[in-house]
């Protein structure tokens, strides 16, 4: 179908996407891969880009389809090389969270420190949540541009161990559909496949953590991690679809390293956690929940995570690298992890490097 114009090759997409609940037909991979391209790259007009998004999650995505989206983001950046021997990338979802303050921005530098390098990939709020995001505080709170700094923070990435990148910089094309995806309301599969794109590769190992929200679509992230050049995708449904796993309640997580069927794994604060470390977890959730989560209150709070180690932030960051860590294989254990990250966080030396980071980027 290549061979035809653009407009007519979507139009005969649209034509088996949109037909309505009992008539829609599937797309193959070839041809999702070929529409969503024919979209990133301006070929088709916004009429037809806004209802084929719509009409392509309404239809609801099957696995083929979501494997050939991905392939068309994915082919629109080429990994930039970095010199290091094991790099983590954190992909929560993009349009953000809002009911409970979560600290992930926080947790990054304490990860590195640990000894596993890590940056968070997202971008400014998205629809429906418009929430708050890693992009979000740099440039919303930290005053950072919004885009434009890709190559130096990428440097920095490299030199320091730990970093922010944001799809402005790292896929403009999927940015500029930012206004069509406000306008057209409900999530794309755009917000499923945005988290598994690989914008930077170590030399060495590259891990992924991210988040699936409605049951069924981990299958796809599964189905696409042994397909990206990713040696081990952790995909789990943490505290409103974040990274942060096992806190809000059990936590089943699925670890997929190359072509291997992935490694189911229920993650519970009672047993990933000494009684004591559990219980103060717990309260520290707890205590969150009563704390209105706005971008200057978890400024503060993660703040002085970072300085002290003090206050439920810090538990809840420890919470999260003693997790991630423990998934990456950097620990035994998620408690090992725990009270190293807990150490890490009393020392302050992370809050440091954090404002060193971002003053770098504003000089």
């Amino acid at each position: 179908m290549t061979e035809l114009p653009p407009e007519k090759r979507m139009e005969a997409y649209l034509q088996k996407i949109a037909a309505g609940p009992k008539l829609s037909k599937d797309l193959s991979e070839e041809e999702a891969e070929d529409a969503l391209s024919l979209i990133l790259d301006g070929e088709v007009s916004p009429v037809r880009v806004g209802v084929f998004l719509i009409a392509a999650r309404m239809k609801i995505e099957t696995v083929p389809e979501n494997i050939g989206y991905w392939r068309a983001l994915q082919n629109r950046i080429i990994p930039i090389k970095i010199a290091l021997d094991k790099l983590l990338q954190i992909a929560d979802p993009f349009d953000g969270f809002q009911r409970i303050p979560y600290f992930g921005f926080y947790a990054i530098p304490v990860i590195a420190e640990l000894g596993l390098p890590t940056y968070g990939h997202s971008a400014l709020p998205l629809p429906p949540k418009f929430g708050i995001t890693f992009e979000d505080l740099l440039v919303n709170h930290y005053h950072l541009p919004g885009s434009g700094q890709g190559e130096q923070r990428i440097k920095q990435i490299e030199e320091t161990g730990f970093g922010y990148l944001s799809t402005a910089d790292t896929l403009p094309a999927l940015e500029k559909l930012r206004t069509m995806r406000t306008e057209i309301v409900k999530r794309p599969m755009l917000a499923t496949l945005e988290k598994i794109l690989m914008p930077l590769q170590a030399d060495g190992k590259n891990l992924l953590a991210t988040t699936y929200f409605h049951r069924g679509y981990e299958l796809s992230l599964i189905e696409i991690g042994k397909r990206s050049q990713f040696d081990r995708v952790i995909v789990g449904n943490g505290m409103e679809g974040t990274t942060l796993f096992g806190v809000h309640k059990e936590t089943k997580v699925f670890i997929q390293e190359g072509e291997t069927e992935a490694r189911p794994r229920s993650l519970k604060l009672s047993e990933m956690y000494l009684k004591e470390t559990a219980t103060r977890i717990e309260e520290a959730h707890n205590t969150l929940k009563e704390v209105e989560s706005k971008r200057e209150t978890i400024a503060e709070l993660g703040e002085r995570a970072l300085k002290t180690g003090e206050g439920p932030a810090a538990i809840q960051i420890a919470s999260q690298a003693g997790c991630l860590t423990d998934l990456a294989s950097l620990f035994r254990t998620p408690q090992e992890g725990f009270d190293a990250a807990m150490k890490v966080l009393q020392s302050g030396i992370c809050y440091d490097r954090l404002m060193k980071w971002v003053d770098a980027l504003k000089s």
